[in-house]
């Protein structure tokens, strides 16, 4: 069975949003790490090197494949921002 790519790393929230080239981007990214902050009660942390997720959640499927995953986040896709929640 394959395993997870994506769990929560070490890397810096902060390093990361300053990484962002576009101040615009750069702003709406920030904004949104403390909307969803505020919202989840949680701290931010890098889940892979592009996911900002906020608290974690375990799950198993039927099949037996289990894992981690943010219960919520964002991350930039190449065009636009993708959001997740459980």
């Amino acid at each position: 069975m394959a395993k997870n790519k994506t769990k929560p790393t070490e890397m810096s929230v902060a390093a990361f949003l300053e990484a962002i080239a576009e101040p615009a981007r750069r702003a709406d990214a920030t904004a949104l790490v403390k909307l969803m902050q505020e919202a989840s009660g949680e701290e931010p942390k890098m889940w892979g090197p592009s996911i900002i997720g906020f608290g974690s959640h375990h799950y198993i499927y039927e099949s037996g494949r289990e894992g981690d995953a943010p219960v919520l986040g964002f991350l930039r896709a190449r065009l636009r921002w993708s959001f997740m929640g459980l």
